[in-house]
C-alpha cells in the first residue's frame, strides 16, 4: 500500500480505473456466460409445444379417419 501512495495522482487514477474496469468486465463476462447457457425454461416450453403439436396432429388424423 505504501508503494501505491508514492505514485503520481494520474498514475493512481489509472491503476484504480484499470482495476475497476477489470472487475466490471469480469462481472459482465461471468453474467453473459451464466445467462447464455442452456435455458431450462425455454427447453421445457419447446418440449411442451412439440408435444402439443403431436397431440393436435394425432387428434386431427384420428377424427379425419373416423368420419
Amino acid at each position: 500500500m505504501a508503494g501505491f501512495r508514492s505514485l503520481a495522482p494520474k498514475t493512481r487514477n489509472l491503476v484504480v480505473a484499470g482495476g475497476l474496469s477489470a472487475f466490471v468486465l469480469g462481472v459482465y463476462y461471468y453474467t453473459m456466460r451464466a445467462v447464455g447457457g442452456t435455458d431450462e425454461l425455454q427447453v421445457a416450453i419447446d418440449k411442451f409445444e412439440e408435444t402439443k403439436k403431436q397431440d393436435a396432429a394425432r387428434n386431427s388424423s384420428s377424427s379425419a379417419g373416423g368420419s
